[in-house]
């Protein structure tokens, strides 16, 4: 049985095929055959790409949309989602250890205790995405958007979030060891009690973030903008605060044995000891 196209095409092969013997047919015949076996046999449309996903037969699904769809527990490790959209998605203790998930749509979704290891989330949107507990060590998340994500205990040793949007993020406790943030905007987040040893923040926006018990030993902060942030008990040992703006920012009890805090901008900054400084600094540590 064939539809209109198929007989449409099956009728110019025969009538080619008919013309056996004239120059013409040396032309027609192969085109004619070549257009009789593209309609018989198509080639694979993108739907199937996405079927063939879904049914766990392939992990490239590059720009396809599965949005809302679930793959709790699913192992994906190395999976291609490069561009895909998976908004609302359930990805619960997924594996997408190395996966590609470059400009993915992640807007919503469930990636609690999700293994993102390695996995490269370059420029993904992860809006209101859901990461407790998710493991992003040594992930690529440069210029990716975690507008009001929940990260809380989340790890993300080494790594990569260079100009990243985080603002108002949850990461209360959450694990950073030696990650680089250079340039992040990190406004009104929580980081309290986070482990932020030896982070890059060099230009970051922590406008009214809260660092409260936030431990940022020998951490990089030069020329960052800290002002109305709260680190109360914060450890800033050994920290570079740099030409930081510091207007508003509350440092009380926190360590800041050996920080530099040269050219600083002090401003109604309320210091370790509760004392409030407003002149610039020239130089020295705390």
């Amino acid at each position: 049985m064939h539809d209109q196209s198929s007989s449409a095409a099956i009728g110019l092969a025969g009538g080619a095929l008919r013309l056996g013997g004239t120059a013409r047919s040396a032309v027609l015949v192969p085109a004619a055959l070549a257009m009789l076996l593209a309609v018989l046999y198509p080639l694979p449309a993108a739907a199937d790409q996405r079927a063939d996903f879904l049914a766990g037969r392939t992990r490239d699904c590059r720009g396809c949309d599965l949005a809302g769809m679930n793959f709790k527990r699913r192992v994906l490790n190395g999976a291609d989602l490069s561009g895909a959209i998976l908004r609302d998605a359930n990805l619960h203790d997924a594996q997408l250890v190395g996966a590609r998930l470059a400009g993915a749509d992640l807007t919503g979704a469930n990636l609690n205790k999700a293994n993102l290891g390695r996995a490269d989330l370059a420029g993904a949107r992860l809006r209101d995405a859901m990461l407790y507990a998710a493991n992003l060590d040594g992930a690529t998340l440069a210029e990716a958007d975690l507008t009001d994500a929940l990260m809380g205990v989340a790890r993300l040793t080494r790594s990569d979030l260079t100009n990243a949007v985080l603002r108002n993020v949850d990461l209360r406790r959450a694990r950073l060891p030696e990650a680089t943030l250079i340039g992040a905007d990190l406004a009104q987040a929580a980081l309290d009690f986070a482990f932020l040893r030896a982070v890059r923040l060099d230009g970051a926006s922590l406008r009214d973030t809260r660092l409260m018990g936030a431990e940022l030993i020998n951490a990089s902060l030069v020329g960052a903008d800290l002002s109305g942030a709260n680190a109360l008990a914060a450890s800033f040992r050994g920290a570079d605060l740099s030409r930081a703006r510091l207007t508003g920012t509350n440092f009380r009890r926190a360590n800041m044995h050996e920080s530099l805090l040269e050219g600083a901008v002090f401003q109604d900054t309320v210091m370790p000891d509760g004392t409030v400084r407003d002149a610039p600094s020239a130089a020295g540590a705390q």
